[in-house]
């Protein structure tokens, strides 16, 4: 195990309920644990993310993000000082259309 994939363990361990935390990279797998960690994450999650990656690589990540959290894109927004119409998640439309026929 490398310090890296040892670093990820480090945070905390709802984020990765649904995987592997131990087989992820923290640079192959950077927008998956960048969106995890804003969404999802506590302060000191906040923190190890901000020391490995950076608000730079951070914000440039959550900018593609389509399924960010508005509240979290606001806040990385304003962290990075970037307007909010540059995120993804601000201007992708959802899905609209019903499942079932009214």
């Amino acid at each position: 195990m490398t310090d890296s994939s040892s670093k990820i363990n480090h945070l905390s361990p709802h984020l990765f309920w649904d995987v592997d935390a131990n087989t992820l990279d923290w640079e192959k797998h950077a927008p998956f644990i960048i969106g995890r960690v804003l969404d999802l994450g506590t302060l000191a999650d906040w923190h190890l993310l901000k020391q490995h990656y950076g608000i730079d690589r951070i914000a440039e990540t959550a900018t593609r993000l389509r399924s960010l959290n508005q509240r979290t894109a606001a806040f990385v927004a304003t962290v990075a000082h970037i307007p909010r119409e540059k995120f993804a998640c601000y201007t992708t439309k959802p899905l609209t259309s019903r499942h079932w026929p009214s």
